[in-house]
Order: C-alpha cells, then sequence, then structure tokens
C-alpha cells in the first residue's frame, strides 16, 4: 500500500482547520461534512466506503468495505479531493466541534491507529478506514465506544480531531493508565485496552463518574481529549429551557433578576 504524499498546515487554536496541498493528481478522502474550502482547481467526487479499494473489487467488494462504516456510525459515502491542474492546489477541512486536530503519520504507528467512532477527518488517498471489533464482553458493553472502534491502516497522513485540549501519553512496557471511557482519541495497536469497575457504593452512586473507566496498558502512544462531544452535549440539553420556555433556574428566589445580575446564562 501505498498513499499519496501530502502536505499539510493546521490553522486555529479552539475551533481548528486543516488546510491539506495536493500536487497534480494527487487525492484526499474525508468525511462527509467536512469540507471547508478548496481551490479551483480541485475536483469533488463521493465514493463508497474509503477509495482505498475502489479499483478491481467489483461491486459487492466496495458494497462491503462502505457497510463496515454504517456500524461506526458513519455514512456509506465519503469525498474525495482531486487536484486536477498542474500546478499545486489546496483544499481543507474543519473540525465539527472545539477542539484539536491530530496529524498522523501511519509509517510512526507501524501502519495501524485505532480510534473513537466518528473522529476520522481526512486522510490521504491509499490509506484505509475500517473497523475494530473489540474480542472482549466487558469491554464492549461497559467501554463507552461498544464493540466496535474505527481503525486507520495504511502508510500516509490521517487526520482525527478531539473535543477540548489534547493530552499525548506515551506508555512504557507494563505502565497502565486509567481514563474516563468517553475521553479517549485512540492510541496505537500494540496498547492493551479494557474496562475497570470502580468500586465502591458512594462511588457508584454519589461519584457522577460513571460506573467504569477504561484501562490502557502499554507499551504505546495513547491521545486523550479533555471534552468528549458526549459531555458537551448532555451540557448544552441539561441547560437548555424547558417545556413551555422555562429555564433550568425557573424555581430559584431570584427567578429572572438572577439573570440580570449574573447574565444570561442559557445557551
Amino acid at each position: 500500500m501505498q498513499a499519496h504524499e501530502i502536505d499539510y498546515q493546521i490553522f486555529g487554536e479552539e475551533m481548528q482547520y486543516v488546510e491539506i496541498e495536493l500536487d497534480p493528481q494527487e487525492i484526499v478522502i474525508a468525511e462527509a461534512g467536512s469540507f471547508m474550502m478548496m481551490e479551483n482547481n480541485i475536483q469533488m467526487e463521493t465514493i463508497f466506503g474509503d477509495g482505498s479499494q475502489q479499483q478491481g473489487s467489483g461491486l459487492f467488494g466496495k458494497l462491503l468495505n462502505a457497510g463496515k462504516r454504517v456500524l461506526t456510525g458513519e455514512s456509506l459515502f465519503m469525498t474525495a479531493f482531486l487536484n486536477q491542474g498542474n500546478t499545486k492546489s489546496k483544499v481543507s477541512f474543519a473540525s465539527p466541534y472545539p477542539g484539536k486536530i491530530l496529524p498522523i503519520d501511519l509509517t510512526e504507528f507501524q501502519g495501524k491507529f485505532i480510534c473513537q467512532k466518528s473522529s476520522f477527518l481526512c486522510a490521504a488517498k491509499g490509506v484505509s478506514v475500517g473497523i475494530e471489533f473489540s474480542q472482549k464482553l466487558g469491554r464492549g458493553l461497559f467501554g463507552g465506544e461498544g464493540f466496535i472502534m474505527q481503525k486507520i491502516e495504511g502508510d500516509g497522513m490521517a487526520f482525527v480531531h478531539s473535543g477540548g485540549t489534547m493530552a499525548k501519553k506515551v506508555l512504557a512496557h507494563g505502565e497502565v493508565l486509567k481514563v474516563d471511557t468517553g475521553c479517549i482519541i485512540g492510541f496505537t495497536k500494540d496498547v492493551d485496552y479494557d474496562i475497570e469497575f470502580i468500586g465502591g457504593i458512594k462511588n457508584s452512586i454519589f461519584g457522577g463518574e460513571g460506573l467504569f473507566y477504561a484501562t490502557l496498558k502499554g507499551p504505546g502512544t495513547v491521545y486523550v481529549q479533555s471534552l468528549p462531544f458526549s459531555r458537551l452535549a448532555d451540557r448544552i440539553i441539561a441547560s437548555a429551557p424547558r417545556s413551555g420556555g422555562n429555564s433550568r433556574d425557573e424555581g430559584s428566589l431570584l427567578g429572572g433578576l438572577g439573570n440580570l445580575l449574573d447574565g444570561d446564562n442559557r445557551f
């Protein structure tokens, strides 16, 4: 497998986008809806799956490859962007929510990187985006990501996005890192990923952190995000007005006066 060699630059801090420079006839693939802007020489085409098996795989092979993406909650289709001009051209892709874009050179990770569902943003043509099944029952039932995660394979550049601030942890052999199940961005293929019961009646009932956390055992590299989208969505839902237009603080002593004193705290 020889992926296209692409150049890139990441812009922004909290709401980042990645600008990819394509040589003539180079291609980058991206998730539907991540496109931001492109120059005139770039041609866009919708394809089944990730396009890594477009040649000679037949209709059934293409459908099977694309069908795997449905299991990870993604669309059957991806978008390919081809530079059909005679000079270099640029195309940009944006993160769907506040956070960071993580560039992954698969040659530095032995050709494989495992990440949470829906984190893939874009990659060079030739990179395969598939599924990674969990072989551990507890991890699949309680791990927050279910039995299926995404795997990115190949020898080119790929980009995934995370929420909030990103942390990189390099684990030595046998070293264990405990992480909230939703805070995992991804990890290298040699990392042993499992879940562990938090334990304790007070922790389980009143702790507010769930019943399980993920354990990641080295050797390998782990990337962690500070703000999973599910956590952000829960806060937005909790702060949204209830039926009839009432906010969550309607029953307070200050009522509407409280909003005047501390600002409108509704989203």
